[in-house]
């Protein structure tokens, strides 16, 4: 049982369950456990806007420079820079302080290892372990072995160099609506569509501690899609706060989200010969338009369970080079080793150039099934085991015979909560409702 590490780093209300005193251990601790006895050992550290970053980078640096680190502060940057920078510095770790899309109160710490994956389960234990017995560190640098910290100032150029190389066409004449969340993406973004030739109209780029992801971004992109009809442009982009997520709106306001984005990047790669196994790697929440669209290209779909860490352990495993979520996590592993919301707004507005089509008409490639959810509600210990009851299966094979192969039925544990969670898609939103809710009234009833 993890005490400290969640799925996606150390998260917490900064200052109450992210303390200084917690940081500052997590940075000794994990500079110890990466360091493998190096005595000067070279550490990525950048944050978002939120204002208690500041305080947090304080306590983590000066932890990671009391087990000899060279620290290396890049400033406000993406998620997705650390990963990328790195790689690029010849570091030995990078860290992100960031809650991603959480509100401002929130704050994280994430470690990347030297070639810019998230850490493995059995390292983080190690660090937790060592956490909680802090004596058991043999190395206290002195004198001249104590680390010190130094500034980057070309963090955000050098990041923005590689994603403009990456491009596969330049954007001329093309306008775009750019809403930052009041976060990390707020001076990359836009840099980088203008030095392409894009014309950028920015939303949200005024950070000032308190207002990042508040009512914007990617979890709230119908602003976006009013301001790209109002203004005549030609797609939009909503990168959440940490911008390592992408939602986009067409030029009709329409929103185009992480399985849209799957199916029109994974064609257009499918048809360039770059789509690694033809296949592209989605969770169970991905939309069966989704499906429908991999089937008449001959893709292949791999799922997996919710969670972008889950998609990059699949593509990993086997070669595979795109993957992703319905939320907007975008993984293009040719490029880079996480899910990188610029990046792929860079890729998906090039891709448009470069095949002469709106983003609406690319869009249309796939019709979005509508899904609803129902939680029913049952005892802990039952949640996972719906699946060993006759009368929960039988009404499951019902439904799905009802939908004919145009819908589907999942259901899954909250990982959390005691509830079972009961999706269903299908094409008619009215008749799904009633179905979810009998199906949910069902597994109440059996797993009370």
């Amino acid at each position: 049982m993890r005490k400290y590490f969640g799925t996606d780093g150390v998260r917490g209300i900064a200052n109450k369950e992210l303390t200084c005193e917690l940081a500052y251990s997590l940075g000794k601790a994990g500079a110890y456990v990466l360091g493998k006895g190096k005595e000067r050992l070279k550490v990525l550290v950048g944050k978002d806007t939120r204002i208690s970053g500041d305080m947090l980078e304080s306590a983590l640096c000066a932890g990671l420079m009391s087990a000899g680190a060279e620290v290396v502060c890049l400033g406000v940057v993406p998620t997705p820079a650390v990963a990328y920078l790195t790689r690029k510095y010849s570091a030995d770790c990078g860290v992100v302080i960031s809650a991603s899309h959480n509100p401002m109160e929130y704050n994280g710490i994430k470690f990347f290892n030297s070639e810019g994956y998230k850490l493995s389960d059995e390292i983080e234990h190690e660090i937790e372990a060592l956490m909680e017995n802090m004596d058991s560190i043999e190395f206290v640098p002195l004198g001249e072995k104590v680390g010190y910290m130094t500034k980057a100032d070309d963090s955000i150029r050098d990041y923005a160099s590689y994603l403009e190389s990456i491009a596969e066409s330049r954007l001329d004449g093309l306008k775009v609506v750019l809403d930052c969340a009041n976060g990390a993406a707020y001076q990359v973004a836009p840099l980088v569509f203008k030095e392409l030739g894009a014309s950028v109209e920015l939303m949200n780029s005024n950070p000032d501690g308190k207002n990042i992801n508040v009512e914007c971004g990617s979890t709230h992109p119908f602003n976006l899609s009013k301001r790209v009809v109002e203004t005549g442009a030609d797609m939009g982009f909503a990168y959440d706060g940490d911008a390592d997520r992408l939602i986009a709106v067409d030029g009709c306001g329409n929103i185009v989200n992480g399985d849209h984005i799957m199916a029109i990047c994974g064609r257009h790669l499918k048809e360039e010969g770059k789509l690694k196994g033809d296949t592209l790697v989605v969770t169970v929440m991905s939309n069966i338009g989704l499906h429908k669209v991999a089937r008449a290209a001959e893709i292949n779909l791999v799922q997996t369970n919710v969670g972008d860490r889950y998609v990059l352990e699949e593509m990993l495993r086997n070669g595979y080079n795109l993957g992703g979520e319905q939320s907007g996590h975008l993984i293009f592993l040719d490029y880079n080793t996480t899910g990188d919301g610029v990046l792929s707004s860079i890729l998906l507005a090039s891709i448009a150039k470069k095949e002469g089509k709106t983003l609406s008409e690319l869009a249309a490639v796939m019709t979005v099934y509508p899904q609803v959810l129902v939680n029913a509600k049952v005892r802990n210990e039952n949640k996972s085991s719906f699946m060993e009851d006759r009368v929960i299966k039988e009404e499951i094979q019902k439904i799905e015979d009802m939908m004919s192969g145009n819908g589907r039925v999942l259901i899954r544990p909250s990982g959390t909560e005691p509830l079972v969670r009961v999706m269903l898609e299908g094409s008619e939103e009215g008749q799904l409702m009633d179905l979810a809710k009998g199906l949910a009234i069902i597994i109440e009833s059996r797993m009370a």
